[in-house]
């Protein structure tokens, strides 16, 4: 499976890469925030060190942070001083639960053959008018990058397909450049639907 070698990463690198400078992704965390009602229930997949958790508890919303990494999980916890839940995105299972799912730069390590059964687990843990909010490294084929971790690069067209496909209302998709931890330039894609 191509999960083994990017949890592999995560587990061994979690402190070097929870503590690592990152710009918080204030303008898309804010756009994301401004679309739901004041202290909303919110789902983060992937919480990684967990910045972008503390940033939303800070504006008064209801997080629920969630990371597949138990050692990143442990230093979210430390960061934001409440439990992160040790789960896999195929674990999901809540039932209309949230008003939101922030998932940045996370699902990029689903294999595109799951791709479809995530982001309806996704849609069903939302409320209906839900929205989430979730990047991905653009490309055309799966692969790894240099540390050796899973990525589905998809394209923004596939990704809309795919969405529209599943019954996601009110798609917004956008690119643009940047770069990543391994520090290459890259193509992001910024995906926003509703349920």
């Amino acid at each position: 499976m191509p999960l083994d070698r990017t949890s592999a990463f995560y587990e061994e690198n979690a402190e070097t890469y929870a503590k690592r400078v990152r710009s918080l992704p204030k303008q898309q965390l804010d756009a994301f925030l401004a679309g739901l009602a004041p202290g909303a229930a919110i789902l983060e997949l992937g919480c990684g060190g967990g910045q972008d958790s503390a940033y939303m508890l800070s504006q008064g919303f209801d997080v629920t942070p969630t990371d597949g990494s138990t050692e990143l999980a442990r230093q979210a916890e430390t960061l934001i001083g409440r439990p992160v839940r040790v789960m896999l995105f195929q674990e999901l299972d809540a039932d209309s639960a949230f008003d939101g799912v922030w998932a940045h730069a996370s699902l990029l390590h689903v294999p595109r053959s799951e791709l479809p059964d995530v982001f309806a687990r996704i849609r069903r843990a939302l409320r209906t008018g839900g929205i989430i909010h979730a990047t991905f490294k653009a490309g055309e084929a799966e692969g790894h990058d240099g540390f050796g971790r899973y990525y589905n690069y998809p394209s923004a067209d596939g990704l809309s397909a795919l969405l529209a496909k599943g019954g996601w209302r009110h798609i917004t998709i956008e690119e643009n450049g940047g770069g990543g931890y391994d520090g290459e330039p890259t193509r992001w894609i910024t995906v926003m639907a509703h349920r």
